[in-house]
């Protein structure tokens, strides 16, 4: 069931490239964040239907469960089109628990969506407040190496997935420079958050 929005709390939308660090600042607002990421993980551990589904799709590549990362890092690297096989089998899950994220918290002042596919996927609105992580890439590129399961491979087809950095520059109501250190991003997201709860609150 979709959420009428109309009669919730604001909703911010969080863009950027991966890796740019949108989980950090989403986090820097204090108000309940949807972070898309973390509930894949979770289907991926204990949604038995969801690797049914996949091993169907994928029947040479997903054999484990709960479902193994290096499986599904494996189907993605042997054929660039079984990245969107997954995205269309995860992808309704990961919206179903966006909508209860948005049903349970609905009389937050604020709400964050950290979702990498929010504007790809159809899942933001019209009254969403969008703003824009831009960062350095040579610090994205530093950042990325460091992860666990690093393949450039495998995150330049999820790149492919995503839309133009500058059309969510353009979409974007707000950037947000993130250089990652605390005390310069903390600040930023206090004067954007003061601006939208004294907004809400004259109007």
């Amino acid at each position: 069931m979709e959420v009428d929005v109309f009669k919730m709390s604001k909703v911010i939308g969080i863009l950027g490239d991966i890796g740019s660090g949108k989980s950090f600042v989403a986090k820097q607002f204090r108000y309940p964040v949807f972070n898309a990421d973390k509930e894949v993980n979770k289907i991926y551990k204990k949604n038995k239907s969801c690797y049914k589904k996949l091993r169907n799709k994928l029947p040479k590549y997903i054999k484990s469960y709960p479902i193994n990362k290096v499986e599904l890092s494996n189907a993605i690297l042997a054929n660039k089109y079984n990245l969107k096989k997954i995205v269309n089998i995860v992808h309704p899950l990961v919206r179903h628990k966006m909508n209860y994220f948005l049903r349970k918290n609905t009389k937050k002042k604020l709400v964050v969506l950290d979702i990498p596919l929010l504007i790809e996927n159809n899942l933001n609105k019209k009254n969403y407040i969008l703003i824009f992580i831009e960062s350095k890439k040579s610090q994205i590129n530093l950042r990325l190496k460091k992860r666990k399961n690093y393949n450039k491979k495998i995150i330049e087809n999820l790149r492919k997935l995503q839309e133009t950095l500058a059309k969510k520059k353009k979409l974007s109501t707000y950037i947000i420079k993130n250089d990652f250190k605390l005390s310069t991003v903390k600040k930023k997201v206090r004067l954007i958050k003061n601006k939208l709860l004294n907004d809400r609150n004259s109007s």
